[in-house]
């Protein structure tokens, strides 16, 4: 017998469902964004991931809703399920903008690594990717809020460039990727 999670709002799906996938995903993002935190890093850094593991919560609630109970504001908010407001995607985008104001101009591809902690930062980037991937398809068949893509663009974005501050701020050498000319 196969278990089927139920959404909020009491829709079952099966396990393998893209909207299971999706916001299994983005829980998958949030842990690797707790280990991210709990490592010796500066505490404007600490804050900032904390705001994104919050607004990441309310994605993975907008996911995990059967999207018929969205549609009607007095259902949804019943259900205590706030949208993802524009002003989260404008704190990544000042948070990304600060950052690579410190930071020396990227002139190659860097490879992952370097210390634990970045690499660390690199993993979540990646599952990041992975969970925009997943909720553009689920776009397709059910749309979603518009902002939750954006904002899985904007956040692995903003990962890439923490990783590159987090290298800085930990001394560790960023690797550049220089294409071996002779394969």
């Amino acid at each position: 017998m196969m278990v089927q999670p139920d959404l909020v709002g009491g829709t079952r799906l099966p396990k393998h469902d893209l909207r299971i996938e999706c916001y299994g995903t983005v829980d998958e993002l949030n842990s690797y964004l707790g280990l991210v935190r709990d490592q010796a890093i500066s505490k404007d850094s600490k804050t900032a991931l904390l705001k994104i593991q919050e607004q990441l919560f309310i994605i993975g609630a907008l996911l995990a809703t059967d999207p018929e109970k969205l549609k009607d504001d007095s259902k949804r908010k019943r259900l205590g399920i706030p949208f993802l407001k524009g002003e989260s995607i404008t704190f990544l985008e000042a948070q990304i903008d600060a950052m690579n104001a410190t930071l020396p101009a990227l002139t190659h591809f860097i490879l992952p690594g370097g210390h634990q902690t970045v690499s660390f930062c690199h993993i979540a980037r990646c599952i990041c990717r992975r969970a925009e991937r997943n909720v553009s398809k689920l776009n397709v068949e059910q749309p979603t809020q518009p902002e939750l893509l954006i904002y899985l663009n904007r956040l692995s974005d903003f990962l890439f460039v923490l990783a590159r501050k987090l290298s800085n701020e930990l001394e560790a050498e960023e690797l550049k990727w220089i294409p071996n000319k002779t394969t």
